[in-house]
């Protein structure tokens, strides 16, 4: 198995509540980023999405929350694909402190839509695999 493709974030002091701990709803742009960040790295762009006719859209998303991070904060969110050969796919994806303490998991149910039916693409994975440069970025 590849190691898991990773982006470095650094918290910024806006993106933290009234205790001083990153905001709840920012891990979600932190994993978000890393997917985009993934996508861009395999050569998938939103434009060639959109020139496919497909859109990714988010079925389920689950954050669990470890160790506290604080403005300042260096963290490597990486980003895994699991396919189970059905419309769907599961992203799995840890946002660790730069010194490796795991401060959240976040795992996301995902698919691909047809823009132009409004339904999933029977099989996404096969999409993927058209569209991108790099077979190992999707664990394939």
């Amino acid at each position: 198995m590849t190691e898991a493709f990773s982006v470095r974030v650094t918290v910024r002091g806006y993106e933290t509540d009234t205790q001083g701990h990153l905001n709840q709803s920012v891990y979600l742009n932190y994993a978000e980023h890393a997917r985009w960040s993934l996508l861009q790295a395999a050569g998938i762009s939103q434009a060639r999405l959109m020139g496919q006719g497909v859109g990714p859209v988010s079925l389920e998303t689950t954050i669990r929350f470890r160790r506290e991070l604080l403005a300042g904060d260096e963290v490597d969110v990486s980003c895994g694909f699991e396919w189970d050969g059905g419309k769907t796919f599961r992203i799995v994806q840890e946002i660790r402190k730069a010194d490796g303490t795991l401060a959240a998991e976040v795992s996301a149910v995902g698919g691909l839509l047809d823009l132009k039916e409004r339904k999933l693409v029977s099989d996404p994975r096969k999409v993927f695999e058209e569209l991108t440069t790099d077979l190992a970025l999707f664990g394939l």
